[in-house]
């Protein structure tokens, strides 16, 4: 194909485009209702580790992500497994004491998401996750996320 009828067939494509009604893409989790937000990273046991909560109504499912917290050096071996100690806890601001998960896990070197138990809160209060992750020598130095209810 020439140039010329390249540009004709890219001019007729745009202009099919143009004319095409617009539809707008629904928001994530529009279907379901379901909110995701993650707090601030932070490096535990030599990894990225970040607490995610997922908010559907009044119910709230926190998940800890462990990740490599860098690319590895070009060359380099892929890590070796990892044994992981877990803990993730979940809870009212000001009521009862947290629900709290510990777990181990085996950590390669893709992302790995633990889940965490399922709080439900009345609507206006606040909820506040913690997600640590220790493994030899290192001790766990937990991230903390909060979400407030919004009914």
């Amino acid at each position: 194909m020439n140039r010329l009828a390249l540009l004709a067939i890219g001019v007729a494509g745009l202009t099919a485009l143009a004319t095409a009604p617009a539809t707008a893409a629904p928001a994530a989790g529009a279907a379901t209702g379901t909110v995701t937000s993650c707090g601030n990273s932070g490096l535990q046991a030599g990894l990225s580790t970040r607490l995610c909560a997922d908010v559907t109504g009044n119910v709230v499912e926190f998940y800890g992500r462990v990740a490599l917290a860098g690319p590895p050096s070009p060359g380099s071996p892929a890590p070796a497994p990892k044994e992981l100690s877990t803990t993730l806890s979940a809870g009212v601001v000001g009521g009862a004491s947290p629900d709290t998960q510990d777990m181990r896990v085996i950590f390669t070197s893709t992302t790995l998401d633990v889940r965490g138990p399922v709080s439900t809160a009345a609507c206006g209060s606040t909820v506040r996750g913690t997600f640590g992750v220790a493994s030899f020598p290192w001790a766990a130095r937990p991230v903390v996320h909060e979400v407030t209810i919004t009914c």
